[in-house]
């Protein structure tokens, strides 16, 4: 038997904003990948694998500052 939790939280300013802005950069690697993956599909009929956009994603991290911060204050909390 399966049972589900809910939970409701009621951040303060700081952390609500901290929400939004790992959602935000959650939506951006999500729809940046996906896109990729179309793109490349269309072009070769196969997409990348999960592998090939995970090293992807380290090289992305490098070249865009602020994904870096939101990862790096995730982990401080």
């Amino acid at each position: 038997m399966e049972y589900s939790y809910k939970f409701r939280i009621y951040p303060n300013i700081t952390q609500e904003e901290q929400i939004q802005r790992t959602f935000g950069c959650c939506r951006f690697v999500f729809n940046y990948f996906l896109a990729e993956r179309m793109e490349q599909y269309k072009q070769t009929g196969k997409a990348p694998t999960r592998f090939q956009q995970d090293k992807a994603l380290t090289v992305l991290k490098k070249e865009l500052k602020w994904l870096r911060e939101i990862l790096c204050l995730l982990v401080l909390y």
